[in-house]
């Protein structure tokens, strides 16, 4: 990006010398709608600049919570410059609501942004300014209290994610102990997880309430914007899931212990490959793994290839787990300098190739709608963003000989992703079930909470699956998952846009150059048109009903019957 209102030298040191250009915004006179859209561009010049610093800084401490510079650089944004922020987005959305020149403007253009504006005006309350900042900075201290759990094992200390091989161990008594090794770990830390979410639910709960809301979840649901669906459609993604989806996992727990020849199938039985077959290792190193991914995006289309080459050039990858690096990982678009950042705990196995796939997915998605005039655009709902993620997941699998040249460990792969697809559907709805009991009842004690997991978890987990002598861990398993301490309610998302996936892929299969086609061309709406909309434009459905849900299993279940056939 080019500035234009920004001096090009220019850098973030105060608020003091930020606050300036808001200044400008704020008194500027508008006396014509050419003179309001150029408010705009302004305005979205000066949040890219102030979001990439804050991305920045954000990326840093996590490519490292052991360095307090940088989880100090960091939390004096979001606590010095952050709520100075929030007070002006405020007068901004009200002059821009209340221009008479805003009538004038593009309605078809500018629909989603008067929309956003108009609820962001509603649900203001300077009172909660500060409480945002804290509620921000600890929300951080989930990365830190997970980047520094490991375990040592065989003689050397290892990352969480790190010892997550050994559960593909073919070696039952190896799993076993593993396993056991990394939930010992992870409940040394419960009571500090539980009561940092307890801080935290304190603190959402206030928020809503000083914003007129009955409860955070309903708070919640208009600041993510879901203009689209609604809370009972949530219950019916629920149910759906609950009823067309939950007894395949069965089926294929039920063939995983017949295979193993077990007893009992066990939470350490999960990795193994089914033939007791060593672990898949699609890649050795972070490098090869890159170089192996550039190939095979090419082979979808050259200029997806030429996307990652451009990150590696810059050195916006950061692939390793290692000590000290927070969990997970992220795709992070930089709105000025227009190629995103990719960051994850790659450890050699299967699943993190699947997770460069799905972080590629979204940083085609970042390259794609980089020019599109104003932030706004390109800030994109998740059911968007994780569309294009998991539809890259699925349709990569046309070109993973690059990284199996063996056909039998190929299908292998193959296999075990759409097994992975219908898996992870019950553990969104597990997570997203939760977390609306959570809000709704914010009284709840530790006791509470954790039986409520327990049932809505048994609800949609497997039921072939033994966890009698790990109760423990199971109860303790939502802990694992970040989003409920980092992001809440992010999470039903991944469910909805792996349906939006499924479906892509599906046409993918009968029309490979239209589907693609319909695939861009949604990615390049950013977030500029209605979530069905962008869905239209890919040529499926924004649904997720039981019936369609139902269509899509069926889809999915007979591609892997084809794969179990070679």
């Amino acid at each position: 990006m080019i500035r234009k209102f920004i001096p090009s030298d220019f850098k973030i040191i105060s608020w003091k010398n930020i606050e300036p250009y808001f200044i400008n915004l704020k008194e500027r006179e508008i006396a014509s709608a050419k003179n309001l859209e150029q408010w705009l561009l302004d305005k979205s010049e000066l949040e890219s600049i102030l979001e990439e610093d804050l991305a920045w800084r954000y990326i840093k401490m996590n490519c490292d919570t052991l360095d307090k510079n940088l989880s100090d650089s960091f939390n004096f944004f979001i606590t010095e410059i952050e709520p100075e922020i929030l007070k002006y987005d405020d007068i901004f959305n009200k002059n821009f609501y209340d221009s008479s020149f805003l009538k004038k403007l593009d309605s078809k253009k500018y629909y989603l942004i008067i929309r956003s504006v108009r609820k962001k005006i509603e649900m203001f309350r300077e009172k909660n300014i500060p409480i945002i900042a804290k509620l921000q900075k600890e929300e951080q201290e989930y990365g830190k209290i997970s980047s520094e759990m490991t375990i040592n094992y065989d003689g050397k200390e290892h990352t969480l994610q790190q010892a997550a091989n050994y559960l593909k161990n073919t070696k039952r008594e190896i799993r076993k102990k593993v396993y056991h090794l990394i939930n010992q770990r992870r409940i040394k830390d419960s009571e500090k997880l539980d009561n940092l979410f307890s801080n935290l639910l304190k603190k959402r709960c206030e928020i809503a309430k000083n914003a007129d809301y009955e409860n955070f979840r309903d708070y919640k649901f208009d600041d993510l914007g879901r203009f689209d669906y609604s809370i009972d459609d949530c219950y019916e993604f629920h149910k759906s899931i609950k009823d067309e989806v939950c007894p395949l996992i069965n089926i294929i727990n039920e063939n995983r212990k017949k295979s193993l020849k077990l007893n009992s199938l066990k939470p350490w039985d999960l990795e193994v490959d089914v033939n007791l077959l060593p672990a898949l290792k699609p890649f050795d190193n972070s490098n090869e793994l890159i170089e192996k991914t550039i190939k095979c995006f090419s082979l979808i289309k050259p200029k997806y290839g030429e996307y990652l080459k451009i990150m590696k050039n810059k050195g916006f990858l950061d692939l390793d787990s290692r000590k000290g690096k927070a969990p997970g990982g992220f795709n992070y678009p930089l709105y000025e300098s227009d190629i995103p950042f990719i960051f994850m705990n790659a450890t050699g196995n299967l699943r993190d190739m699947e997770t460069i796939m799905h972080e590629g997915g979204h940083a085609i998605h970042s390259f794609l709608s980089k020019d599109l005039g104003l932030v706004d655009f390109k800030e994109l709902p998740s059911e968007v963003a994780e569309l294009a993620s998991m539809t890259m997941e699925l349709i990569s699998m046309d070109h993973w000989n690059i990284f199996f040249e063996n056909e039998k460990e190929l299908n292998r792969a193959k296999r075990k992703q759409l097994e992975g697809v219908l898996q992870v559907l019950p553990w969104v709805a597990t997570i997203d079930k939760f977390q609306h009991w959570i809000y709704t009842n914010p009284e709840h004690s530790v006791k509470e909470r954790k039986e409520n997991w327990i049932n809505i978890a048994r609800e949609f987990g497997s039921k072939i699956i033994d966890w009698s002598e790990n109760e423990d861990f199971f109860a303790n398993s939502w802990q694992k998952q970040l989003h409920i301490f980092e992001i809440p309610f992010y999470y039903i998302e991944y469910g909805i846009a792996q349906l939006g996936a499924i479906a892509i892929w599906r046409n993918y299969k009968n029309n490979p150059d239209k589907a693609l086609k319909n695939y861009e061309n949604a990615l390049e709406l950013g977030y500029s048109v209605s979530i069905p909309e962008i869905y239209k434009t890919a040529g499926i459905e924004f649904n997720f009903s039981r019936k369609y849900i139902a269509q899509l299993m069926e889809f999915v279940l007979q591609e892997l019957s084809e794969l179990y056939k070679k």
